[in-house]
């Protein structure tokens, strides 16, 4: 028996081992991931200028030519089309190519379709298409307009991944097919996304560069005025905007669904969307949508805006949509602007987006390259140009070959006595007839195959009138060949004969995108989209907020929890803002629209905004724009705020008054129009009074020294009008006022320590 330990022989003694090449890591992975880079750039995302077709694609087409699905043919499973995609040409996964396959005859994706589609192949609201075995499929002309040439010898043929067949680089057909269906695709460290474009506007464009080389871009964008997608909308930036991204092949365009009222009674309705239902009422109807937007996701987009009460002045959605796009919306009311519900639509919902162009394509030496217009019309036509010739000379090859067959038929009718001569009695009959006629292999070969049928009288001068026919024929192909003038021309025929069937007065062939400038957009916050009613604020101590309907009387008796009173109370709008300060210096935000109702005690503050447990909070106002606030600490600190500063978009609040150690905030005093002095005292009751443009206006920070003190802190402080005296409560009711107008005794410059109030000043030191 032999040793398990000891190393079979066999034919090949090299070890493996010694195959393994010591390579740093960085470089060998860099060198690896270049290639699949490449490969991924070149071989799958960026589409080729001259057919606009990435691989898949096209090898999707080649092979529903070659199961002759042509569009005056039956339809087959689009599982046979998938099958032979994947096993003979592109050997990835099934589902991919059936989604490409999909996608190319969905016509809310695709401007052209190449694929005409029988059964469930996906909808607008983002449905999936039905399975392959289920679905069935042929090429739709234009597709057919896309390939015409293949066998025409205009384009190479190439192995597939086995070697076992051959499929076309690229389709050599005149549809301009990069421009008209756009392109989309992500590679590595780079992407394509060019929008669809209207086909005879391309065809235009291209025109006026053939007649004119040196041609302008911006008469180029006169004839082809920007994108045109498949499910319309309306283009609304400006011919600037548009027109500098194509020139340099970057850009982005905001893209609008189309609000549209076809069964409105008056053209001015039917612009705006609006359908009058009487006793005032109306609706908005939407009937286009932005490209690459599901519908189901845009209306789920607007009942959450409803929802979540972003659209307040919004009722409701419906969508009525059959094979076109309606969707209906409601207003809350009647009085409703519709401009503003127009806007506030575009602006939360995706009725508006952005398409962003990128001009990235694989040039004729499979080079990624950002073209602008211009230079993408000039490469593809220098392409066709080039397609041309190779045609012309294909062409040219079959009549020399068919001319040398003709003339050899001919010399056999010449000759017929002695052709039948020489077969009957030669033993080879092919060398006799070369040598005796002069004739090539192919004719002798061509006369020995003929048959016995053709010999008749009227096959000789068929022959003469083929052979006149092809002589005349090869004239004006050699004329072509030799004249780029004349290639020219003939390219401008073709692009002419396809125009036809992309007119605009076609169904295909109609712009379907308007590209108007939208007008400015209506200025509109949250709040103008909020009912205005009044209000009664009540917060207590305890945190407990709600607000009553109505402007109530603020002295009337609120009920409240057992333990708990009132805190603060005031007079509000649904629209205004609630401005709440915290002892620790930070202010919050809440909508007066977003409080709860008093039926019940109302809701904990703290739900709504992040309020430490350990702060207190310090006062609560309506915020008016444009206004001043005194904030100052018990530190004596402090500093004047605009109140545009003191809103928070959080629920955290913003940090307004710094504050160090102990120090709380003591006083938020709103300064009414007119005020010139600060006054301030301190717990020792020491009054100060100097001018307000001492105090810094601030967003943040700790301020400046209003008072100085030896011991305690500030108690209070106010601004006033010099000229009118300085006024205080008296007590009881609080509704008595004292006013000193002697009030010069007391004004010093700011920091200073002051000196005792005049008689008459409240004991708690508060004004």
């Amino acid at each position: 028996m032999a040793d398990p330990t000891t190393p079979v022989a066999s034919g090949d003694d090299k070890d493996p081992f010694d195959t393994i090449v010591d390579a740093p890591f960085d470089a060998a992975l860099s060198e690896r991931y270049l290639v699949y880079a490449l490969s991924t750039i070149t071989a799958r995302s960026l589409p080729d200028l001259r057919d606009g077709l990435k691989p898949v694609h096209r090898r999707l087409l080649w092979t529903m030519r070659q199961l002759k699905l042509s569009p005056d043919s039956t339809f087959k499973k689009s599982a046979r089309v998938v099958g032979e995609v994947i096993g003979k040409y592109h050997p990835h996964g099934d589902t991919a190519a059936y989604d490409a396959m999909v996608r190319l005859a969905q016509d809310f994706s695709l401007r052209y379709p190449l694929v005409e589609g029988q059964g469930n192949f996906g909808n607008i609201d983002g449905d999936n298409a039905a399975a392959y075995r289920y679905t069935e499929a042929r090429l739709t002309k234009t597709a057919i307009q896309l390939m015409e040439g293949l066998d025409a010898g205009t384009v190479d043929f190439i192995p597939t991944y086995n070697g076992e067949e051959e499929e076309p680089e690229l389709m050599p057909g005149l549809f301009p097919n990069l421009l008209a269906n756009g392109a989309s695709g992500i590679a590595v460290g780079m992407a394509t996304n060019i929008p669809s474009h209207n086909v005879a506007e391309v065809i235009d464009a291209t025109l006026e560069l053939i007649d004119n080389p040196h041609v302008e871009h911006e008469r180029l964008m006169e004839m082809m005025q920007g994108p045109d997608f498949a499910t319309g909308g309306q283009l609304v930036d400006s011919a600037n905007v548009i027109s500098e991204a194509y020139r340099t092949g970057r850009g982005s365009f905001r893209l609008r669904g189309v609000f549209h009222a076809p069964e409105a009674e008056s053209a001015e309705d039917q612009k705006l969307g609006i359908e009058r239902l009487g006793g005032g009422q109306w609706q908005l109807v939407i009937t286009e949508i932005p490209y690459q937007v599901q519908k189901g996701k845009l209306i789920e987009q607007i009942a959450q805006a409803i929802a979540d009460k972003k659209l307040p002045i919004l009722d409701d959605v419906r969508d009525e949509s059959d094979e076109s796009i309606r969707i209906v919306l409601v207003p809350r009311t009647r009085n409703v602007d519709p401009e503003l519900l127009k806007e506030s639509i575009f602006k939360l919902t995706d009725m508006e987006t952005r398409f962003g162009l990128n001009m990235n394509v694989l040039d004729a030496t499979r080079t990624p390259m950002v073209m602008g217009l211009k230079e993408l019309l000039q490469n593809w036509t220098a392409a066709q140009i080039e397609i041309l010739q190779r045609r012309t000379q294909h062409r040219l090859d079959q009549i020399a070959r068919r001319l040398e067959l003709v003339e050899g038929y001919i010399t056999a009718f010449l000759n017929l006595d002695r052709v039948i001569e020489i077969i009957r009695y030669e033993d080879e009959p092919k060398q006799v007839m070369m040598a005796e006629f002069k004739l090539t292999d192919r004719q002798a070969e061509a006369i020995l195959n003929m048959r016995l049928r053709s010999l008749r009288k009227l096959e000789e001068m068929e022959l003469r009138t083929e052979k006149d026919t092809l002589l005349k024929e090869q004239d004006e192909l050699t004329k072509l060949l030799e004249s780029p003038a004349r290639q020219r021309t003939r390219l401008k025929k073709d692009l002419r004969a396809i125009r036809k069937d992309y007119a605009e007065d076609t169904a295909l062939g109609a712009r379907r995108t308007r590209i108007e400038e939208a007008a400015p957009a209506v200025e509109f916050s949250m709040d103008a989209m909020i009912e205005k009613e009044p209000v009664t604020v009540i917060l207590s101590h305890k945190g407990w907020i709600r607000a009553a309907k109505g402007h109530v009387d603020l002295g009337q008796e609120f009920k409240y929890k057992e333990g708990d009173a009132l805190a603060f109370i005031l007079h509000a709008q649904t629209t205004d803002k609630l401005l709440i300060a915290g002892s620790d210096g930070r202010f919050y935000t809440l909508g007066c629209d977003k409080l709860p109702g008093a039926r019940g005690f109302g809701e904990p503050v703290r739900t709504m905004i992040d309020l430490p447990a350990e702060t207190s909070i310090a006062a609560m106002m309506v915020h008016k724009p444009g206004g001043r606030l005194l904030l100052a600490s018990s530190n004596g600190k402090g500093f004047i705020a605009e109140t545009k500063e003191l809103i928070a978009e959080t629920k955290k609040g913003k940090q307004v008054v710094n504050l160090k150690g102990s120090a709380k905030l003591q006083v938020i005093h709103e300064i009414p129009e007119g005020h010139d002095h600060v006054a301030a005292v301190g717990e020792n009751r020491k009054l100060i009074v100097f001018n307000m443009e001492e105090m810094p206006v601030m967003a943040r920070g700790q301020g400046v020294m209003l008072q100085r003190y030896r011991d305690g802190g500030l108690s209070d402080a106010t601004t006033f009008k010099l000229e009118d005296g300085l006024s205080w409560q008296m007590g009881g009711s609080g509704e008595r006022t004292r006013t000193e107008n002697e009030i010069w005794q007391w004004k010093v410059a700011r920091g200073a320590a002051g000196r005792l109030p005049p008689q008459g000043f409240p004991k708690d030191n508060r004004f």
